[in-house]
Order: structure tokens, then C-alpha cells, then sequence
């Protein structure tokens, strides 16, 4: 209802708690002989703005098969957890509504970020070296016998298993000697998933397939280089190019 009535600053919201607090101390003998309908016919007035029907439409159109094949069902968090608080509020009530609301939406972000998406690439022709993901432009080549990867998220402790798992599948494939991992997209990584990577080139090394890691940023490289002793990771190519060329033994 502030809202409503045309309130733009913090301070309405100071002045409105207020009011709130003296109404509830001295003033609830106003409303007690009110009837209860004429109070339903308050609260909906306030509220009937919040019932958005074009806004669950905009949720809902929020969707590529590249999301849905990532994520599955939940390639639409926004969607699912605004119609769970919805239903919940009509159910149960208000606050048991806004907490299934909030329960389900950290549970999907728990979810997408425990799967990250692992994009294979491939160089532009005519790019003078860039790579970009082939599932979206098709006419990108892969190096023979080099898988590049892309992870598109954070990488830590509750989705270095499944990243792990990923990259074995793409070092298994016939023909691939060499994994270069594209870590342009990738923002932090901890301990666990350091350690992760640092098994990880030592599991394939025992399969003679290379592990390379290309583009990282500041804070990853921090980690890398003082999370294990063992320097194998540590030296990180400046473009994925370069990386292909060291791992094809250019």
C-alpha cells in the first residue's frame, strides 16, 4: 500500500513502520468492531496488485532447449518458485507461503549450481584462434584428438563429482589424447575442487590423456597454484588456442 500510494524512499518506509507500531499500541480499539469482511475487503485491496498474471508468463517464457537439457526441471527456478509461493499462500497462508517459496528457491539454485553446464568447443572458422561452443554454432571444428571444455559456473565442492564424472566421459572417447579445460567462464574454485582437478590429470595421465587448463582468472590461478605441490597444474595457457597447441605437442 505504500507502495502504491506513490512512496519513493527509504524514509517512507521508516514512517510507515512507525505509524504500524502506534497503530497496533493505541489504536486496534478503531478496528475491533470492524467486520471481518470490511478487513478481507482492506487486504485485498492492498494486495490484489501482487496478483501478477503476465509476470508468470514472462517466468515462463524464460526457457531454451540448451537450458532444458542442463538443467532439466528446474531450467525454470523463477517460474517454479514463484507459483510454490503462490500455492503455498493459498493453501497454508501468508508466511508458510513466503518460506516454501524461499525453501524451493535455494534449493534449485543448489541444484543448477551442483550441475554446471560443460560446453565443448570447437574454433571458429575464420576466428583467428577463438573457440565457441559447437553445440550452438555447428560449423566450429574440434582439434583432432584435443577435447576443449567450457565450464559455465563456479567450480566447488558440491559439483566437482559431476564436473569430474563429465570429463572423464569426453577423455574417454575414442581418439582423445588431450583436455583442455576453458576456465574463462568459471569465477572461484575451492580446495575440494582443486583437488578434484589435481586427481583428475593424475587419473588421466595414467590413461595417457593430458589435462590443460586455459583462460583462468585471478582468484582460480590463486587457488591452483596453492592448492596442492604438485606444479602440473599450475602453468595456465592465456588462450585456449595456445593450450591446443601444447596439448597437441605443438
Amino acid at each position: 500500500m505504500n507502495a502504491s500510494a506513490g512512496a519513493r524512499t527509504q524514509l517512507s518506509g521508516v514512517v510507515v513502520a512507525v505509524l504500524t507500531v502506534i497503530t497496533l499500541l493505541f489504536l486496534t480499539g478503531l478496528f475491533e468492531l470492524l467486520p471481518e469482511a470490511v478487513l478481507a475487503g482492506v487486504v485485498v485491496a492492498a494486495l490484489i496488485e501482487l496478483v501478477d498474471f503476465p509476470a508468470l508468463a514472462g517466468y515462463y517464457r524464460v526457457y531454451s532447449k540448451q537450458l532444458g537439457r542442463a538443467y532439466g526441471i528446474a531450467a525454470r527456478p523463477d517460474f517454479i518458485a514463484a507459483v510454490a509461493a503462490m500455492l503455498g499462500v493459498l493453501i497454508f497462508d501468508t508466511l508458510p507461503g513466503l518460506f516454501i517459496g524461499i525453501a524451493l528457491s535455494i534449493l534449485l539454485l543448489v541444484y543448477r549450481v551442483s550441475r554446471p553446464r560443460i560446453a565443448t568447443l570447437g574454433e571458429v572458422p575464420g576466428g583467428a584462434g577463438q573457440y565457441a561452443d559447437v553445440e550452438r554454432h555447428p560449423q566450429n571444428s574440434e582439434p583432432d584428438g584435443v577435447r576443449v571444455l567450457r565450464i559455465e559456473g563456479g567450480l566447488f565442492f558440491a559439483n566437482a563429482d559431476s564436473v569430474r564424472a563429465q570429463v572423464r566421459r569426453h577423455a574417454a572417447e575414442s581418439g582423445v589424447h588431450a583436455v583442455v579445460l576453458d576456465a574463462e567462464a568459471m569465477p572461484f574454485i575451492d580446495v575440494t575442487a582443486a583437488t578434484m582437478l589435481q586427481q583428475l590429470d593424475d587419473d588421466l595421465a595414467r590413461r595417457h590423456v593430458r589435462l590443460v587448463v586455459a583462460r583462468d582468472v585471478g582468484l582460480v590461478r590463486d587457488v591452483l597454484r596453492t592448492a596442492d605441490d604438485d606444479p602440473s597444474l599450475r602453468h595456465v595457457y592465456p588462450t585456449v588456442e595456445a593450450a591446443v597447441e601444447a596439448a597437441s605437442g605443438g
